[in-house]
């Protein structure tokens, strides 16, 4: 059943993703597959820009941004332990998964 595995993480706060993925690693290992990675992928940046005042000075704005960080992570020579670790696994609430299986 060697198939390869492709995990993407994506959060908001950097060091939950970081945590995250240590977390995901070591559950990896500890079944027997091979990891490669975390490969951090690029940051995707929004910036907002909004006026201070409704009416009045209308030159004076202010900038928000929302930065979203992602992490990446490939399973090679997974076995029947490995899906069954990665089921049980609990990861935090702010983190998105996504899983694709080649």
């Amino acid at each position: 059943m060697s198939q390869k595995i492709r995990i993407k993480l994506k959060s908001y706060d950097h060091a939950l993703v970081d945590k995250s993925t240590d977390q995901l690693v070591k559950t990896v290992k500890s079944t027997g597959a091979v990891v490669s990675g975390p490969i951090p992928l690029p940051t995707d940046k929004k910036i907002f820009t909004v006026n201070r005042s409704t009416f009045v000075n209308k030159k004076a704005r202010e900038q928000f941004e929302l930065s979203s960080f992602r992490r990446l992570v490939d399973i090679y020579s997974s076995n029947p332990k490995t899906i069954d670790a990665l089921m049980r696994l609990e990861l935090p609430s702010g983190v998105d998964v996504e899983i694709k299986v080649n």
